[in-house]
């Protein structure tokens, strides 16, 4: 798998950093953000390094996949009823802070501190 030795979420990957896990498969890696907009607020990334959302191809489709179906499942679990936002940020016109491909699932009674 591609790995970015300067990545903070290859790094969380590799457990070089500690994270509250939510999820971890073979394949992705979920767990909450540290700075939540809202009650429940998760990144879902894949462990491949990829940089952004844009470079995914069709090789990456069943990966892709998987991180949508993830985030409901992820939602339901910690107990999120009344709906959640799906959001990926892609290159710094989308606001992308770290150039790992992650989506954030958040949800929760409102009002949120963002969002």
């Amino acid at each position: 798998m591609s790995h970015d030795p300067n990545c903070i979420f290859c790094k969380i990957v590799a457990g070089q950093i500690p994270a509250k896990k939510a999820y971890e498969d073979q394949d992705l890696l979920a767990f909450h953000d540290i700075h939540p907009w809202a009650p429940v607020h998760v990144l879902i990334i894949p462990k491949l390094h990829i940089a952004t959302h844009a470079e995914l191809g069709p090789e990456h489709a069943a990966l892709a996949g998987k991180m949508m179906l993830l985030g409901p499942q992820l939602m339901r679990e910690l107990g999120v009823t009344g709906g959640f936002r799906t959001v990926i940020n892609t290159g710094p016109d989308g606001g992308q802070e770290v150039y790992h491909l992650h989506m954030h699932v958040m949800g929760g009674p409102r009002p949120w501190l963002k969002g």
